[in-house]
C-alpha cells in the first residue's frame, strides 16, 4: 500500500488540511458540539488568540468547520463541525486513543529507566 505512487501524496494532502499544532486539537474539541470562541480557546490550551483564529479560519476555508457570527454586542461567534468535518471523527478518536497509549508507555519506560539507573 505504501508503494502506491499516490499514497504519500494523499497523506501529504490530508496533513496540509488538518496539520498544524492546534488544528487537530480544535477539531477534537468540536466533536463535542458547537463552541464559542473563548470556550474553544480554553479547551485547546496554551494558544494565542491570533494563532487559534488563524487556524480556525484555515479549517473554515477547507470546509471542515462552520463559523457563525451573531450580530450582538459583545460579538458572539460559534464554531461547529461541518458534515465534512464530521468525517474526521473516527480519525480524531483513534488519535486520542493512540496518544493516551503513547503517553502511558512513555511514562512506563521513563519510570523503568529511573529504576534501572
Amino acid at each position: 500500500m505504501l508503494d502506491h505512487p499516490n499514497s504519500q501524496c494523499a497523506v501529504a494532502s490530508a496533513l496540509d488540511v488538518i496539520g498544524g499544532k492546534w488544528k487537530g486539537v480544535a477539531l477534537y474539541h468540536l466533536l463535542a458540539g458547537t463552541k464559542r470562541f473563548n470556550q474553544l480557546k480554553r479547551d485547546v490550551g496554551d494558544v494565542s488568540q491570533r494563532m487559534l483564529t488563524k487556524q480556525l479560519r484555515e479549517l473554515e476555508a477547507d470546509g471542515l468547520i462552520a463559523r457563525k457570527v451573531y450580530a450582538v454586542v459583545p460579538p458572539k461567534v460559534e464554531y461547529s463541525l461541518t458534515p465534512k468535518g464530521e468525517t474526521l471523527r473516527p480519525l480524531l478518536e483513534f488519535l486520542r486513543i493512540w496518544g493516551k497509549i503513547h503517553v502511558e508507555k512513555t511514562a512506563q519506560a521513563s519510570a523503568l529507566d529511573g529504576i534501572l539507573a
